[in-house]
């Protein structure tokens, strides 16, 4: 795979994916395309703890995905694992959200995640996400939704009205952030608007692509608020990356790039968590049962699953923070990560990330074998440090971990920036460590 055709991949993987669902219904697309089968939780498995060039996957929430291909056995060469996570920060929309002030239409919402907020004002947003209804036979189905056109806006208030606004305005994430969707007849300003109504209509245009039944009520619904603009590479030689979500969808594309890519030689798995931006606290989560209880499986004893956490590695894969020429003073010196100088090893005393010297050093042999630059990430000793699926995942179920990512601006803002080579390093690593 050549970097051009990476980075467009890349960005059309962003676009098809506003929401952690259709994230994970996207990467099911590709894997399905190469050759994995679709296991089901509930279901009795069959894999040989000596497979020959096996590949599955299987999903929990339609929100979180393991694949993984099997070449060798389990108990002697463990597994070598890349970590990522599928969701991003958003705003969500509540369950009863509607809201009509002065007969406009607005629908309430709450933050998810560790928003950068500012920027999500004055940007054509759409909707996107899971609603669950009963159908005509009085069965409960879900479909995901993406109205993909641009139907709400979150206003600023004019500087006219708001001298300070540039020195000290503040957000009020009741009052100020619920995005509106359309002016309502003035004699009707006052009447009830049923969200549920607008969406069953939703619904039942889209089940014949779906071949669903029709929906006849709807129970309940995830849906978040995104930006419609589309992924770019920009810059006056063509350096950067801008998108929603490359926190961390990037990451969830290299290792699925480098999972269906790789030479088939060694024991792989891909693990893609969502909730990873509200603390992993979930079934889906890293900080739930979801990877040790797909390993397990893959065991046929105690001692069998020790054994294949002893013999495995996992790459925890998420942006890191390049330093910002505006704020340079916001890292150390020494350990400030450049756009496109290559992946960082994210390093905290505190094991805010689980990398260690026996990891780190795996990785950067990783990246002199594929011949990329590497770099390292260690935050300001009078700051907080953030964390990522690495810890929770090393402390869940005992594996070797190192913390890795791209640098990045903007993270968590509606629209980061990465490095367009980085994100193609990333991937050679992935693929030489998958090999």
């Amino acid at each position: 795979m050549q970097d051009e055709d990476f980075v467009n991949g890349l960005m059309d993987f962003i676009k098809r994916s506003p929401t952690p669902f259709h994230a994970v219904e996207t990467m099911v697309e590709m894997l399905d395309e190469n050759g994995f089968k679709r296991l089901e939780e509930s279901e009795s498995w069959s894999i040989s703890d000596k497979p020959q060039a096996e590949r599955f996957y299987v999903t929990r929430n339609d929100s979180s995905i393991i694949a993984f291909q099997l070449k060798q056995s389990l108990v002697e060469n463990g597994l070598r694992m890349i970590g990522a996570h599928t969701d991003s920060p958003c705003l969500k929309v509540k369950p009863n959200p509607e809201i009509i002030n002065k007969h406009y239409l607005q629908l309430g919402v709450e933050v998810y995640g560790g928003v950068l907020l500012n920027p999500w004002f004055d940007r054509d947003l759409s909707l996107a996400g899971r609603v669950s209804y009963l159908n005509k036979e009085g069965d409960i189905e879900h479909q995901l939704i993406n109205l993909e056109k641009a139907i709400a806006v979150i206003p600023s208030l004019a500087i006219h009205l708001d001298r300070e606004a540039n020195k000290k305005r503040s957000i009020n994430q009741q009052n100020h952030l619920p995005p509106v969707l359309m002016k309502l007849p003035e004699k009707k300003g006052d009447a009830k608007v049923d969200f549920n109504k607008i969406l069953l209509k939703i619904i039942n245009t889209n089940r014949h692509a779906t071949n669903q039944s029709k929906a006849e009520k709807i129970l309940d619904h995830e849906l978040s608020f995104y930006d419609v603009q589309p992924p770019a590479v920009i810059g006056l030689h063509d350096d950067f990356i801008a998108s929603a979500r490359l926190d961390n969808l990037l990451s969830c594309y290299t290792g699925l790039m480098a999972l269906l890519n790789n030479d088939g030689g060694q024991n792989s798995l891909l693990v893609c968590n969502d909730h990873e931006e509200v603390g992993s606290m979930s079934a889906a989560g890293a900080q739930g049962p979801f990877l040790k209880s797909v390993l397990q499986r893959l065991s046929d004893s105690d001692e069998s699953f020790a054994r294949l956490i002893a013999n495995s590695t996992l790459i925890s894969a998420d942006n890191a923070h390049g330093v910002h020429p505006n704020y340079a003073d916001k890292h150390d010196a020494n350990h400030g990560p450049i756009l496109n100088d290559g992946p960082v090893i994210k390093v905290n005393a505190n094991q805010r990330y689980a990398s260690n010297s026996e990891t780190s050093a795996l990785f950067r042999h990783l990246c002199e074998l594929a011949d990329v630059p590497v770099q390292s990430f260690v935050v300001r000793s009078d700051m907080a440090c953030g964390s990522t699926i690495g810890p929770i995942t090393a402390s869940e179920i005992g594996v070797k971990t190192v913390d890795v990512g791209v640098p990045t601006f903007a993270m968590h803002s509606i629209r980061e920036l990465a490095g367009r080579w980085d994100a193609f390093y990333l991937y050679r690593v992935f693929k030489q460590f998958f090999n």
